[in-house]
């Protein structure tokens, strides 16, 4: 197994992620900065995870979002 140690996302699942953004934000803040129904119409978890997982365009934003909250956290 080989490690990343430039890869920040490394050894993090998109439950965990999508889990922190919505700690942090919330749904409402979330769903304004990245315009999707998973976000904005009855949210949740496991919506989330479905809709990002067949959806790579949104998962890159959302991960996007996910660093930046983290380098604003330190």
């Amino acid at each position: 197994m080989s490690t990343q140690p430039n890869n920040p996302l490394h050894g993090v699942k998109l439950e965990q992620i999508i889990t922190d953004l919505e700690a942090h934000y919330g749904w409402e803040y979330m769903g304004y900065q990245i315009n999707i129904r998973c976000f904005t119409s009855d949210p949740s978890i496991k919506s989330s995870l479905k809709f990002l997982r067949r959806t790579p365009w949104a998962r890159t934003k959302v991960e996007t979002m996910y660093l930046e909250m983290l380098s604003k956290r330190r």
